[in-house]
């Protein structure tokens, strides 16, 4: 009991820098604003289309970015100062919400313009993920980089868990131009605070092309299983799991349980109340386990079972639950994987790599959101659902029987860090 009190106390310990501290202050309000966009967009996609490919499609055009610009995203963030960086980002993603503000509040809103704005969102995206991502580790030091990893996806969770309610709330009493408005002003607090802190980053001075850059990270990855198998199991969730929870719950709330807008902030808020109690609890107490493969692959087939439970409820309550029970093991997966990814990485390769892992998991959202979408036109919500219950459940067991070498991999610090000096931003 007191090495468990131990491990889960010392997963705050980043939070004693002040810098890392103040930086994740800002994150909590913008993640805020930006679930209750996500939440408000979706549901202005559904009542201008009903039509769970539209759905798909937003997703996918937020997405497709991530995928296609991880070759020079990942360069970029190693090459520059991903300070200066991220406030750029952070400055044009709240303009893009207030454009989005603004056509909602005079009635202009069309479908296609979501689709635009949601694409250079995805653009900006493609660049801020694996800044930030890797600025989290400038921030807090290699030695506590999986540790803050897991602080930063808590306040994420806690984000997904209020956003989607305080959206369904405006939605029903304000409209969605509001939850726009919100999300544009929550940018001011962030971009203060990355003008507070200071962080220490390694540069790649590497010579080549971004493309000669990327296979250069693409063939270290090849030399090193286990990051494989965080990457492909990382794809794997995110391709059929994640599909279900970030296209298609508008659908469930609306033709399979008959609700609202309130249904649909109920099943996105018990989403996040899995991921967030996953994220305080579960995430510490894992970092004290060295066995990360099983846990992983565990976290894999438990989401897979509580999807398949999802395929069959017609009922609110069950729905919930098999959302909520769901959402635990999520967090298992990816947060995992950012965080050892992080860990293992050679210091001035660490953006290359988590934009490397951005394409192959998150990026993957393009073509996730175009089968289910399209599968749950042709065959039905449900359907659908039980299928990439089936698929998950499926790949993540093939990866337990085949790929050994993860079942027993017990973690231990990467040694070979590239012989460069980190510099004051």
């Amino acid at each position: 009991m007191n090495t468990l009190i131990r491990t889960y106390s010392g997963s705050f310990s980043p939070l004693k820098d002040q810098n890392f501290r103040t930086y994740l202050i800002g994150q909590a309000f913008s993640l805020i604003g930006t679930w209750m966009q996500t939440t408000a967009q979706a549901w202005v996609v559904w009542e201008l289309t009903r039509s769970e490919s539209a759905l798909g499609l937003t997703v996918m055009f937020n997405s497709l970015p991530l995928f296609l610009l991880a070759p020079w995203a990942g360069t970029i963030t190693d090459r520059y100062n991903r300070r200066k960086l991220l406030i750029v980002t952070q400055v044009v993603a709240m303009l893009l919400a207030f454009i989005l503000a603004f056509l909602v509040q005079f009635d202009q809103i069309q479908v296609w313009h979501i689709y635009i704005l949601t694409t250079l969102l995805g653009i900006v995206n493609a660049i801020d993920f694996p800044a930030q991502q890797t600025f989290i580790g400038d921030l807090s030091g290699m030695g506590q980089v999986r540790r803050a990893s897991t602080l930063n996806i808590m306040m994420l969770q806690v984000a997904r868990l209020l956003g989607p309610v305080f959206a369904g709330y405006i939605l029903s009493v304000a409209g969605a131009a509001i939850a726009f408005w919100l999300n544009g002003a929550s940018f001011f607090i962030v971009i203060a605070t990355l003008f507070i802190v200071r962080s220490e980053q390694v540069r790649n001075d590497g010579k080549g092309t971004s493309g000669q850059q990327f296979m250069e990270t693409l063939n270290y990855i090849r030399s090193q299983p286990r990051m494989l198998d965080l990457m492909i199991l990382s794809g794997i969730v995110t391709f059929f799991g994640f599909a279900i929870i970030i296209n298609i719950l508008p659908s469930i709330a609306d033709t399979v349980l008959k609700g609202d807008a309130k249904t649909y902030s109920y099943l996105l808020a018990s989403s996040g109340a899995g991921a967030l109690l996953s994220t305080l609890v579960l995430l510490p107490l894992s970092q004290g386990s060295r066995r990360i493969g099983l846990i992983v692959c565990g976290a894999a087939l438990w989401m897979g079972g509580w999807f398949f439970v999802l395929s069959n409820s017609y009922v609110l309550a069950i729905s919930m639950f098999a959302i909520f029970c769901t959402s635990l093991g999520a967090p298992l997966v990816l947060t995992t994987g950012l965080g050892v990814l992080q860990l293992l990485a050679p210091p001035n390769m660490r953006g290359r790599i988590i934009s490397l892992f951005t394409m192959v998991s998150f990026g993957m959202q393009p073509l996730a959101s175009l089968f289910i979408g399209f599968s749950a036109e042709k065959i039905g919500t449900q359907t659908a659902i039980l299928v990439n219950s089936i698929c998950l459940l499926v790949a993540a067991g093939l990866m337990i029987l085949f790929r050994v070498g993860l079942r027993g991999w017990e973690l231990s610090p990467h040694a070979e860090y590239a012989p460069v000096q980190p510099v004051l931003e």
